[in-house]
């Protein structure tokens, strides 16, 4: 089938939030008494917020008592310090531009709550140009799980199988390819180099990286 939807992440991908989670997070397993390693934060990149204090609770060995109010108290963290200190990616406005010059839809499905894409999208001024917006937030499981994709390539009325992602993590990556779509990814410059990204069907260090030339590839 012909290309004719992008769908994109947004932590990490669209705006640089993720310094913002990781501060966030760290300040709440501070209360714990526990701290994470760069390697065991970017291992657990691309869960829902839930997911990761559970993860992290479980292998530190935190009663999960204290789980729920962890995660409101993260998210309320977050949402502050991303709206007032998180920029944009480079290469937001020539990627929508360049997709809407094409005539694609265009979605977004992301583990964040939607709490949070309001204000992302709002700081980016890109809500005239989405067609769907999705969240894994309420749903059974978030990403690797390619449920959050599915919804989107559902509202936006399109099969997956003509829908490219973009992405900057390894689980939201697993998540794009097992819902069956093409998957862009690019990480952070200090993981750029992992041998992970294999998985992807193009790996770019920039978002301004993307043209022509790599669409016809994918396509």
């Amino acid at each position: 089938m012909q290309l004719n939807t992008v769908i994109f992440d947004m932590d990490g991908l669209l705006i640089d939030s993720e310094p913002c989670w990781q501060e966030a997070g760290t300040e709440t397993l501070q209360q714990f008494d526990v701290s994470l390693s760069p390697d065991q934060y970017h291992l657990t990149t691309g869960l829902r917020t839930k997911e990761w204090i559970d993860y992290w609770f479980g292998h530190f060995s935190i009663d999960k008592v204290f789980a729920q109010a962890a995660v409101s108290a993260l998210h309320k963290n977050v949402i502050v310090k991303i709206k007032d200190k998180a920029a944009a990616m480079p290469g937001i406005e020539p990627i929508f531009s360049f997709f809407k010059a094409r005539g694609f839809r265009i979605g977004l499905a992301t583990s964040s709550p939607f709490s949070l894409v309001e204000v992302v999208v709002d700081k980016l001024g890109i809500g005239h140009l989405l067609d769907a917006t999705t969240s894994a937030e309420d749903l059974p499981f978030g990403k690797p799980h390619p449920q959050v994709y599915i919804d989107c390539a559902v509202a936006l009325s399109v099969s997956p199988l003509q829908c490219l992602c973009f992405e900057d993590s390894f689980n939201g990556l697993i998540a794009a390819k097992a819902a069956r779509m093409k998957c862009v990814v690019i990480p952070t410059p200090p993981q750029y180099e992992l041998q992970k990204w294999g998985a992807a069907d193009l790996k770019l260090d920039s978002l301004l990286a993307f043209t022509d030339l790599q669409l016809s590839r994918l396509a």
